[in-house]
């Protein structure tokens, strides 16, 4: 038994827990990924206030910069994965990601806009057919070659390369 000074053992990842109902095995494991990255970028950013969030140490990004751009880029990439267009509010979110706003936005919000953002992906990994995974989509105004699983694989380990550096950079600005 524990008391309340003990910290709490660490849940498994989310690739130990087992196996997710209606997920196909080829997509699961960007699924655990991206569910993996929703916990621990809430454990890493959730106690920032909003100085520590927009902190850049070093000229490295903030953490704030990171959530937004984990947002955004999801919101991006599964709007490429159903072959459609950005629109201009999406190009104006991206000019936009790297600033903080007035009054600056924080940490809860940008937790609850980045994990939300991860919960869509992850439903679009549950509700795409395999059959449809390797239908080719083109991305950005080159639309350059990908495939639907191509943007969804690469919507998780985008994700989880953020997330390292929002844990990573949350730690310094903490000292």
């Amino acid at each position: 038994m524990t008391d309340s000074r003990t910290p709490a053992a660490p849940q498994q990842e989310v690739w130990l827990r087992g196996p997710l109902a209606g997920f196909d095995p080829v997509v699961l494991p960007a699924a655990q990924a991206l569910m993996q990255s929703a916990e621990d970028i809430t454990r890493a950013a959730e106690p920032l206030n909003v100085a520590e969030l927009w902190t850049s140490p070093g000229g490295a990004a903030s953490v704030g910069f990171h959530l937004t751009h984990i947002a955004g880029s999801i919101d991006r990439l599964l709007t490429y994965a159903r072959g459609e267009p950005l629109d201009e509010t999406q190009r104006r979110a991206l000019a936009a990601e790297k600033h903080a706003g007035t009054p600056p936005v924080d940490a809860a919000t940008l937790v609850a806009n980045a994990t939300g953002a991860m919960q869509r992906a992850v439903q679009a990994l549950r509700d795409t057919p395999r059959t449809e995974l390797f239908a080719p989509r083109g991305v950005g105004r080159a639309q350059l070659p990908s495939t639907v699983w191509g943007l969804l694989f690469h919507i998780a380990e985008h994700t989880q390369r953020h997330t390292g550096q929002v844990i990573t950079t949350a730690k310094i600005v903490r000292g």
